[in-house]
């Protein structure tokens, strides 16, 4: 018997998330034209995502009258902010990795402070009165194969340890599945301090509510020279932008700056979007909001939606040997093919539901999974990098870190353990993008083979264990 060819939808331009948020009048909003003259400015912010907009929100926050540009080089929202799965979480999930990097009390501080943001940008929702599909209902860590089952064993005891023991839930398969029922999930931990939402809902309204602020933002604005010097100088085709501080918020994009080449590194993340099907989703038991994930090393995200759909995806992917951003990082048919599989392993009441969309782009990881912010050496060009996947939650705090920090104004967030921290360093080229596409093969080999209950080769399980071995900690 063959197995029947997985029809993928073709390469839309855009996220399902976007292309919905931009259909609604209130969230495509006016036009914002290119940079077109030179102008100055107190803060310059390069960069239009979550980190670049919450910087220039908490900007006007605390000094209404600062006069704040934002320059982006395609639309706000057109990057990792507008097609990310929408999973709000804190740091409480990678707790038992931060305690020995920070301490008790730093790790503790970290995941409060990043919990505030949670509440804080359902709040935002509720009073903008923006319908961004906002679902306090928790998250769900699942073992989608023998392998993972026991793999939170070190958060429990960290939590247990910490008298953290309303924060997480262990649960058995069929507590699992009174949630979430998969054939393939054996057990897992659930936390309610997790949220979804519209990625890309969220990231237009704070577009709105930025303008709303007399922030000026000016789209398909690509920087071609940026000086550190004071002041910051942005050099673009229409002009030139001068500013005393300057707020860098640029994901993966920092790849490219010296600065930050060994600082972080890209790998490709990839969502399939079912259509609408209520009925099976009932079937399943998963009405609620919950997010879901599991313990791969290329771990699966995902969610629904309230018209009853499923965005399922797939981290850790890189095409090729990816040097550079391009196109193929965008739209990669392998890694799509991949997310479909595994939806349908995961669902197989699924597989005769069309998949309406899928999408992907590059993302920012950090060597230690924590996002880190601080200052370059001249003293008024600031940054938030590292997010790692998990930048809706974290972002807004970084928006407020950055937004103190470029208005010398002191808060006790620019007190975190993440906060002008030394980024774990990975290796120079051309051994980081040879070493990173041999690894991330390995790792998927690795995974397919658990995911079918069948242990690894072993060269190819050494490979893929290495990067732990080295001590990055890139996911589960």
């Amino acid at each position: 018997m063959t197995t029947p060819e997985i029809a993928i939808p073709p390469d839309a331009g855009r996220s399902w998330w976007l292309r919905d948020a931009l259909a609604l009048p209130e969230l495509a909003g006016d036009e914002c034209p290119p940079l077109a003259a030179d102008t100055t400015a107190d803060v310059l912010i390069l960069g239009g995502g979550y980190t670049g907009l919450w910087s220039a929100w908490f900007l006007k926050e605390l000094e209404p009258d600062a006069d704040v540009v934002v320059l982006e080089q395609d639309i706000c929202g057109g990057g990792p902010s507008g097609r990310n799965g929408g999973f709000v979480n804190s740091f409480w999930g990678d707790l038992d990795e931060l305690v020995p990097r920070f301490g008790e009390a730093g790790s503790l501080r970290l995941c409060e402070a990043g919990q505030d943001s949670v509440e804080a940008i359902g709040a935002f929702l509720d009073d903008r009165g923006v319908d961004g599909w906002f679902a306090h209902d928790g998250d769900l860590s699942v073992a989608s194969s023998d392998a993972q089952v026991g793999a939170w064993a070190e958060l429990i005891i960290t939590a247990d340890r910490l008298g953290l023991g309303d924060v997480f839930r262990t649960l058995g398969r069929d507590e699992v599945r009174e949630l979430v029922d998969s054939p393939v999930f054996r057990g897992g931990v659930l936390t309610p301090k997790g949220a979804t939402v519209h990625p890309a809902r969220l990231a237009r309204a704070l577009r709105e509510a930025v303008l709303e602020r007399g922030v000026r933002i000016f789209e398909g604005t690509h920087v071609a020279r940026f000086g550190t010097g004071e002041p910051a100088v942005a050099e673009t085709a229409g002009g030139t932008a001068r500013a005393g501080a300057a707020v860098l918020a640029i994901n993966a994009w920092a790849q490219h700056w010296k600065r930050f080449k060994r600082a972080i590194t890209v790998r490709g993340s990839y969502i399939v979007m079912t259509a609408p099907a209520p009925d099976r989703l009932a079937e399943t038991n998963w009405t609620s909001g919950i997010g879901v994930s599991d313990y791969r090393s290329a771990l699966h995200y995902l969610r629904t939606t309230p018209d009853g759909r499923i965005a399922f995806g797939i981290g850790g992917m890189q095409p090729d040997l990816a040097r550079h951003i391009d196109p193929r990082f965008a739209y990669d048919d392998a890694s799509i093919r991949v997310a479909i599989e595994d939806l349908h392993r995961m669902f197989p009441g699924f597989r005769d539901v069309p998949i309406e969309a899928a999408w992907g782009g590059p993302i920012d990881v950090a060597g230690d999974h924590v996002p880190f912010f601080g200052t370059l050496e001249n003293g008024n060009v600031h940054y938030g990098l590292g997010y790692t996947g998990n930048g809706v939650g974290p972002s807004h705090l970084g928006g407020r870190i950055l937004a103190h920090r470029a208005l010398a104004k002191y808060d006790d967030v620019l007190a975190l353990p993440n906060v002008d921290v030394e980024p774990r360093r990975f290796p120079p080229e051309p051994i980081r993008s040879v070493g990173a596409m041999v690894a991330n093969r390995a790792i998927h080999r690795r995974d397919v083979s658990l995911d079918e209950d069948r242990d690894p080769n072993p060269f190819v399980d050494f490979v893929a264990k290495l990067p732990r071995r080295l001590g990055y900690n890139l996911g589960p």
